[in-house]
Parts: structure tokens; C-alpha cells; sequence
């Protein structure tokens, strides 16, 4: 009987890292790491960052204290090695032994009992390294090492020049300080396989209406060995009390090319948060060897549903549709936009992820916008997004840059993302959350088509989004692609403009417009945009977190003289204080109170601004949903420590009304 792929956690190791000057590593052994390396070895979580096993041994400061974050920099100047001793029983005999890495964050090289095995760099496709030539019988040590990350890619700059793909909200956003993470992010197996394994397989499911499902199958049966006579692909699709719906066997040399589609499929509609309920279906494909044997299998999770988008109530001709219809129903969408948890997401664990999702659930969200300027989110965050009818708009990983916020164009760096763009399809598309792929964030030029300023979106005819484009349909043809968020034709709305049917899915404002309650009264009042992807208003974090990660900056006052306040210097509202009230704050509780009351009214204004215009307006979502870094104040409606601010709990009274409503208005 042969034996099936077995695949190892490579996060059950004790792992260690050691620090170097950059290449001095070269010279060394593992065994010489502790009296050579410039930073002695401390223990390591994989997944995870290089930065949290320094701050867990004491070397690095809490980044997010007072101004830590600026003594922290100093690790990306050093390279690194992350090790661990391989258990002689996962080096046994198998025909290909290889690891696999989720993602790994960012360059750098792979070695095995110090020889070389491969390199790799870029933060968003996984990698993949065939060792079995590098093994010995025992006594087997796997090291990563990683080099100096960019120096900037940050907020500021010029996107056309921003070929390196790694996350950029690390290197400073107006939401965060500069933690440029280094580590491991995902998952990281050790693989043995014999015989065959199924690849590249790929699951979509659909639903003609009213209630039969549709599922295809594709992939391809990988031969490590020549398969026996009788192997089977064997397909078994069950309910949520493990009742059998639908299974079939077909040969294993006939997967390749046929594949497996089932129509009519008796199935339970799965709908978005508030529609109705998530009733989800295990899909198991396992590939025997004829004789009893099992060779490997794949196990996904899935439901089924429909989706149309519909032009939106006296909507323009040329503009793009921003209802979403699904199974039938137009749901008006609303949400927030989903950035990391923390900026060393590699250590984010998948109970803090259902813990965040499920807030949003409970504030009546049924979108989440995964934000261009990070990665594509995890396994366990789209898992909780199907269990709980989140639904999930996926950017490929573009963002503006400030001084110009045009994609770049050459072959290169486009070949480079469309594989980026190939991986995120491949690993989520069979997800029934997932609704929307975009191709980024804010990239725009200016209105008169030129390529620097701001003011028109980019659309279809620029090379590297006409090529994400084309990874869509050709491998997602279901599923909506948008070029870049805001879509146009104007980036965001202008109350001079209200009216002539330029507003279609626009971003902004960010603050109350005429920066008073009258202003966004006025505002909104006269709002004619199709769809809101971003809206915001700034609001103090709770004084228990500016006060606990004060370190020892004063946190009065909260203007920009204070430095603990410049950190996120964007959202000061000192000034507006002192206009609006007179006087200056009797202390931190004072003003905060007053922000977070700002914010709530100033959002609760906007969303139901637009929710009662729907089908007029098909959408409203929050920029943004939590603090990933302790911001004095910011955008956000969920504080560092997950809490909601009172701008979150306002939301979800307007969330709760049906759209279109008195009570929505």
C-alpha cells in the first residue's frame, strides 16, 4: 500500500534567531551562533515576527510606547537567522521532500545543514524548496535567513517606482509608526510525498435560482511515481450535519482533463450578515492508489449563493453597477475596511481575527474591504468571514504613494504582479465570501489624464491593472473586478459637483466637511455619490489606551507640539476644539469625550445619508474599522485593544434599520 503525503507543521519546532552584521552569518555554523552571532540566540514562534521574538527576550522596546517605534529600526539593518533541528523521522525516505511556506516577509535565503538550498523574496506568493537532496540520515537543521528588507515603502512617495512587493503600511502610515516586519507569516509545512498528490486544484461554487447549486472542480494529478491501474479522484460534498449531498469517483488519469462539475445540487443559500443565515458545506477530494491506499486530499469548506450587480436607481449610463444582488435580493452593503490587526501580522492568531470579525458582525457590518496597502488575508479570516456573512472585497497589494499614485508600467514589475495576482485567486477564490477582487488602493492621476496629481481613478486601459484584470476572468470569471478604489470618474465627491452625475464610487470626506456638525449636515444633505467605499471622521482613542502607551511623553496637550500626539499627526483636532469650544480642554477625558462624540454624530450623519438613499446609493464603508497601532486619535471605530469607540455603537443602530427606511433616515 502506498503511502499518502504526510505533511508536518514546521511551527511544532523549538525554533531560535540570531542576529548578524549583514553576510557575517556566511562564515558561520549553527553550532558557533551563540558566541559569534551580534545578537545571541532567543527562541521563536512560527508563524511569526522577528520582531516580537526580540521584544520577547527584552531586546527590543514595546514599539508601541511613546516614540519605541524609532528604536526598533535598527533590525532591519541586521540580517537574520531563524533555525531549528529537523526530527530524524520527518527527514525519513519519500520520494520528494520539500518545504512550503505560506509567506515569508521578505528576502532571503533557505539553508540546510549549511548548504544553500534556494532563495526567495517578495511578501505575497508562498515558497516552495525541494530539500530531499539536502537531508541526511539524521542530525538534519533547517535554517531562514533574512536579509535587509527596502529601505521605504511608505506612505509617502511615488507608486510608480514602487516595485518591491512587500506591505507597505509597515514603513508608516497615517494610522501607524514605522515597524518594518521580518519573519515568517502563514503557514510552514514540511511535505514527504510518494506516489502521486493532486495540484493547483481549484473550487468554485454557484447557485441558479432558486436553490440548485453548482460546483466545478478542476486541477491536476502530479505523478512523483507511475500511478497503479484503479487510482481514483473521489469527491465526497456534505452538509453541516455531515450528511452526504453529492460524491463521485472518477480515474485519476481522467482528472486532469474532466475535471469534476455537479448542477443541481440541493443546497441551503448561504447570505450576508443580516439576510439570513451561513449554512456552509464540507468538500473533500481524496486521490486513492487502487489499492486502498490513500495518496492525498483536500478539504475545503464552501457555500453557495448568487451575485449581480445591478445599476443603481437613476444612476448615469456609463456608470458601473453598485447594487449587489444576491440570491435574488438587493442588500445594500455596509462595513468597514479591514487593515492587520497588528503591524506584525505574522504574529495575529486566528482567535484574535474571529474575535475582530465577529465584533463587526455584531455592529450589523456585512462587508469587509481588505485594504490594498497590506496582503492578502488569512485562511482563518476568510473562514470566519463564511461562517459569519461577512462578505469580502480583495485588493491585490497597489497603493497611492502621495506625489504620484500611478501603478508602474514596466513588463517586469507587471509580470511580477500578475503572479501576485495568480497566487491570491488560486488560495481564496473558493471562498463564498469573497465578492470582489480590486486592483488597489487609490490609484488615480490627475483629471486631465496625466499620470502625476490626483482626481481620476485608473481604469482597465493601464497595462498592470488591464493585466490583473485578465487574472480575473480568465481564472475567476464569476467574481466582480474593480480597477482600483475609489473607481471614478472622480476620486472623490465636491458639493460644487453634486448633481452632474460624476460621483459614482467615490473616497472621502475624512473629516466633517467645513469641519463642523452644520458642514456635514450640508454635506451630506446634498450627497449624490453611487457608492461610498471610504468615509471617515476622526476620533480620540480612549484615554486608558493614550495613557498606557504614553510611555514618558505628557499626554496633554493633544495638539501637534506634543510628540506623543505627532505620531499620527494627520488626525489632530486641537484647533476645532478651541474654535468650537472656546477654551482650551480641563484635561485628556474632556477632549476625548468631545472627539469620540464628533466622530459618532459625524458618521451616523453620513451612513444614514446614504443608506436611506438606496437603491440611490448602494453602499457605505468606514475608513476604517481598528487601530492597529495605539493612535491617539485616528479614523478608526475600534480601538487598539478591539474595543468599539462610541462612533461603533452609534453605527450599528443605523446598521440595524432596514435601507431605504424611515428609520434608516
Amino acid at each position: 500500500m502506498a503511502q499518502h503525503k504526510v505533511i508536518r507543521d514546521l511551527g511544532a519546532l523549538e525554533w531560535r534567531v540570531a542576529g548578524f552584521i549583514p553576510h557575517d552569518w556566511r562564515w558561520r555554523t549553527v553550532d558557533e551562533f551563540a558566541s559569534r552571532a551580534e545578537v545571541a540566540p532567543v527562541p521563536m514562534r512560527l508563524p511569526g515576527s522577528i520582531q516580537a521574538a526580540l521584544r520577547d527576550a527584552g531586546i527590543l522596546p514595546d514599539w508601541y510606547t511613546g516614540l519605541s517605534a524609532r528604536a526598533c529600526e535598527w533590525v532591519e539593518n541586521r540580517h537574520w537567522v531563524v533555525y531549528a533541528d529537523l526530527p530524524d523521522e520527518w527527514c525519513a525516505d519519500a520520494a520528494v521532500r520539500r518545504l512550503r511556506f505560506e509567506g515569508l516577509d521578505y528576502e532571503g535565503v533557505i539553508r540546510v545543514n549549511g548548504r544553500e538550498v534556494g532563495s526567495f523574496r517578495g511578501s505575497f506568493v508562498p515558497h516552495l524548496f525541494d530539500i530531499g537532496r539536502f537531508l541526511e540520515p539524521t542530525g538534519n537543521t533547517l535554517e531562514i535567513i533574512f536579509t535587509a528588507p527596502p529601505r521605504w515603502l511608505g506612505q509617502m512617495g511615488f507608486t510608480s517606482r514602487m516595485t518591491e512587493w512587500k506591505t507597505r503600511f509597515n514603513y508608516t502610515w497615517d494610522w501607524t509608526s514605522r515597524v518594518v516586519q521580518l519573519g515568517v507569516t502563514g503557514r510552514a509545512t514540511l511535505e514527504a510525498v510518494r506516489g502521486a498528490e493532486l495540484d493547483a486544484l481549484s473550487v468554485r461554487t454557484n447557485v441558479v435560482l432558486p436553490d440548485q447549486g453548482v460546483l466545478t472542480v478542476s486541477g491536476r494529478v502530479s505523478r512523483v511515481e507511475p500511478l497503479r491501474a484503479g487510482a481514483e479522484v473521489h469527491a465526497l460534498l456534505t452538509d453541516g450535519a455531515g450528511r452526504a449531498v453529492r460524491e463521485e469517483s472518477i480515474p485519476a488519469d481522467r482528472f486532469d482533463a474532466r475535471g469534476i462539475r455537479w448542477e443541481r445540487l440541493p443546497v441551503e443559500l448561504w447570505w450576508p450578515n443580516g439576510e439570513g443565515g451561513q449554512p456552509l458545506y464540507r468538500l473533500t477530494i481524496r486521490m486513492t492508489d487502487g489499492a486502498g491506499g490513500e495518496l492525498d486530499r483536500d478539504e475545503r469548506t464552501v457555500g453557495f449563493r448568487s451575485v449581480e450587480w445591478l445599476p443603481c436607481e437613476g444612476a448615469p449610463a456609463d456608470a458601473r453597477p453598485w447594487i449587489c444582488s444576491v440570491n435574488g435580493r438587493p442588500v445594500f452593503l455596509q462595513g468597514v475596511n479591514w487593515t492587520p490587526i497588528r503591524p506584525t501580522y505574522a504574529d495575529v492568531t486566528p482567535d484574535e481575527v474571529r474575535e475582530r470579525v465577529t465584533l463587526y458582525r455584531d455592529l450589523g457590518c456585512n462587508i469587509l474591504r481588505v485594504w490594498g496597502g497590506a496582503t492578502l488575508e488569512t485562511e482563518a479570516f476568510y473562514g470566519v468571514c463564511d461562517e459569519l456573512g461577512l462578505l469580502v472585497w480583495q485588493e491585490f497589494p497597489l497603493s497611492s504613494s502621495g506625489f504620484d499614485n500611478w501603478p508602474p508600467e514596466d513588463a517586469r514589475a507587471i509580470e511580477e504582479m500578475r503572479s501576485i495576482a495568480e497566487s491570491y485567486v488560486a488560495r481564496r477564490a473558493h471562498h463564498t465570501s469573497l465578492i470582489i477582487w480590486c486592483g488597489g488602493n487609490e490609484l488615480q492621476g490627475a483629471p486631465d489624464g496625466g499620470k502625476e496629481g490626483i482626481g481620476k481613478p485608473i481604469d482597465e486601459s493601464h497595462p498592470m491593472i488591464e493585466a490583473l484584470a485578465g487574472v480575473v476572468a480568465r481564472d475567476d470569471p464569476a467574481r466582480r473586478f474593480l480597477p482600483t478604489s475609489s473607481s471614478g470618474p472622480r476620486f472623490g465627491a465636491e458639493p460644487g459637483e453634486f448633481g452632474l452625475g460624476l460621483h459614482h464610487d467615490v473616497h472621502g470626506p475624512w473629516q466633517l466637511p467645513e469641519a463642523t456638525i452644520a458642514g456635514a449636515e450640508a454635506y451630506w444633505a446634498g450627497d449624490d455619490a453611487l457608492f461610498r467605499s471610504e468615509v471617515g471622521v476622526a476620533g480620540a482613542s480612549p484615554v486608558d489606551v493614550i495613557e498606557e502607551y504614553a510611555g514618558d511623553l505628557p499626554v496633554m496637550p493633544a495638539s501637534s507640539e506634543n510628540p506623543l500626539w505627532r505620531r499620527t499627526s494627520w488626525w489632530i483636532q486641537w484647533p476645532e476644539f478651541l474654535e468650537e469650544v472656546g477654551r482650551e480642554p480641563a484635561d485628556l477625558g474632556e477632549f476625548v469625550a468631545w472627539s469620540q462624540e464628533r466622530q459618532s454624530r459625524g458618521l451616523v450623519i453620513a451612513a444614514r445619508s446614504c443608506k436611506s438613499r438606496f437603491p440611490q446609493c448602494g453602499g457605505f464603508i468606514v475608513w476604517m474599522g481598528h487601530d492597529c497601532f495605539p493612535c491617539t486619535a485616528n479614523t478608526a471605530i475600534v480601538d487598539f485593544h478591539g474595543r468599539p469607540k462610541p462612533a461603533a455603537l452609534a453605527l450599528r443602530e443605523v446598521f440595524s434599520a432596514r435601507a431605504g427606511t424611515p428609520s434608516a433616515r
